[in-house]
């Protein structure tokens, strides 16, 4: 069997900068949900992309979560969100027992359709937050959005969870909103293994959220707690590992690039081959490189034919309007989040991929179209 190739896997540096940092964490002793890597982790990571202030935390949907809770978001608001994610962008918006309505995209982006949005504020004009996901690493039309959300006087959250390095108009994406979110999963684009990231301009907003991720305990000599609280702090070995892959996020966005450079030019003019759009505002970090296919040849001969050579694809998420737990919930849009589900492949896009290997995972796909 060959080697296998995956969709995006973890990627530490050649110069070992994550094995240093975790280093001085046990050199120090300081393996708990404090100290300083988590302290400079914070301060790197909101420099890297401008903002004032950051919280790491335990994951992405950590992030969420707290984002919700610092907007005022409880039990009965809307929050719009888009359909097209992952369930764990909607899923906090449970843990605070509000109501999801989600939102279509539009094909310019794949991201939330602003004409969508907008019907859906008429609907709903009493909507708590608006959730916006930058998928794959494309930035949505946030001039639009933000106008659109700024004249209702709403909070917007921007899940950046698979954005990192992405920018829209030289504006690194997570930044616009009144809270932005990033996830160092395993798959991501620079990972700590499992971890996240909350930031905010709002910086009295970020340190309540770091006091409700330290179970809310309250300054005092004894054990007190006033607020319900949550063990959602990151590690500080794991910040050690982000410190060190935060120092090549630019030249793994750069491979990432590269990567889906190489699927376009090699692919794009296959017959009923469209790739996921690059717009002139858009700086993206092509976290995953994904295509469309409206031909004979379907996403599943894609997929199939790749793990036959041991290489991991994967579909387009598929909607949460279409999700059995979601599926009570209102859906605004015209069926274009469906369609790129439908339609929709993630192909290998690992910043550890060799160019024979994607010369092996374009070859495997034009033999579809050749057979």
């Amino acid at each position: 069997m060959p080697e296998r190739i995956f969709l995006s896997s973890p990627h530490m540096s050649d110069e070992g900068y994550e094995r240093q940092f975790v280093q001085e964490a046990f050199d120090t002793n300081w393996i708990a949900p404090l100290g300083e890597n988590v302290n400079k982790f914070e301060e790197e990571l909101a420099g890297k992309v401008g903002s004032k202030a950051a919280a790491a935390l335990s994951s992405g949907t950590a992030a969420i979560h707290l984002a919700l809770k610092a907007a005022g978001v409880g039990e009965g608001d809307i929050v719009f969100c888009p359909s097209l994610t992952f369930s764990a962008t909607a899923n906090p918006i449970i843990y605070q027992n509000a109501t999801p309505v989600f939102i279509d995209s539009n094909e310019e982006t794949w991201n939330i359709c602003p004409d969508a949005l907008e019907e859906a504020f008429q609907k709903y004009p009493e909507v708590k937050a608006v959730i916006v996901v930058h998928l794959y690493g494309l930035s949505a039309d946030m001039d639009r959005i933000m106008d659109i959300c700024n004249r209702y006087n709403v909070t917007v959250i921007e899940d950046a969870a698979e954005s990192l390095g992405g920018y829209y108009k030289g504006q690194q994406t997570g930044t616009f909103g009144d809270y932005g979110i990033y996830s160092f999963n395993g798959n991501k684009i620079i990972t700590t293994s499992g971890g996240g990231m909350l930031v905010s301009n709002n910086e009295e907003r970020v340190q309540k959220a770091r006091f409700w991720a330290t179970q809310s305990r309250d300054k005092a000599r004894h054990y007190q707690h006033s607020e319900l609280g949550f063990n959602y702090r990151m590690s500080n070995v794991v910040a050690g590992v982000g410190r060190g892959q935060l120092k090549v996020l630019d030249e793994r966005v750069e491979k990432k690039r590269y990567i889906f450079e190489t699927y376009k030019k090699e692919l794009g003019d296959l017959e009923g081959v469209n790739f996921m759009p690059v717009n002139d505002w858009d700086e993206p970090n092509f976290w995953l490189s994904a295509m469309t296919l409206t031909g004979n040849v379907r996403p599943v001969d894609v997929m199939d034919a790749l793990e036959e050579e041991n290489i991991e694809s994967r579909p387009v998420w598929k909607p949460m309007h279409m999700q059995p737990f979601f599926e009570e919930y209102d859906f605004v849009g015209a069926g274009v989040a469906e369609r790129l589900f439908e339609n929709g492949v993630c192909l290998p896009s690992d910043t550890k991929m060799a160019d024979e290997d994607l010369k092996r995972v374009i070859s495997i796909i034009k033999g579809l179209w050749n057979a």
